[in-house]
């Protein structure tokens, strides 16, 4: 059973920093995505920035403001958040799905592994 467990939330005013980190018990060479995604009270899960082979993506709302990085060494995904904003306050995930499919694959999360979670507040 692999196991991802992130770490890292807290409590930030408006235009400041934290960084999120994910460690996940993935075999070497496993051929996953990892990515974090985000769920505000009232409002649907989304997703925030992916991880695909090394590939990255952002939703619009944080391009320009957060980083994906991953240690392969250490099985760990980070998301370095900058110029935090209130709106950006949400239960925070770390996810990683299998790849599937033809032509480079596409990202599972719904058959992967998720976290608990890690709580970031920003206030204004």
């Amino acid at each position: 059973q692999v196991q991802v467990v992130e770490s890292g939330g807290g409590s930030v005013q408006a235009g400041g920093s934290l960084r999120l980190s994910c460690a996940a018990s993935l075999s070497p060479h496993s051929n996953y995505c990892m990515g974090w995604f985000r769920q505000a009270p009232g409002k649907e899960r989304e997703g925030v920035a992916i991880d695909k082979d090394g590939s990255t993506t952002y939703a619009d709302s944080v391009k320009g403001r957060f980083t994906i990085s991953k240690d392969n060494a250490k099985n760990t995904l980070y998301l370095q958040m900058n110029s935090l904003k209130p709106e950006d306050t949400a239960m925070y995930y770390c996810a990683a799905g299998p790849i599937f499919g033809a032509y480079g694959g596409s990202c599972r999360f719904d058959l992967g592994y998720w976290g608990q979670g890690t709580q970031v507040t920003v206030s204004s």
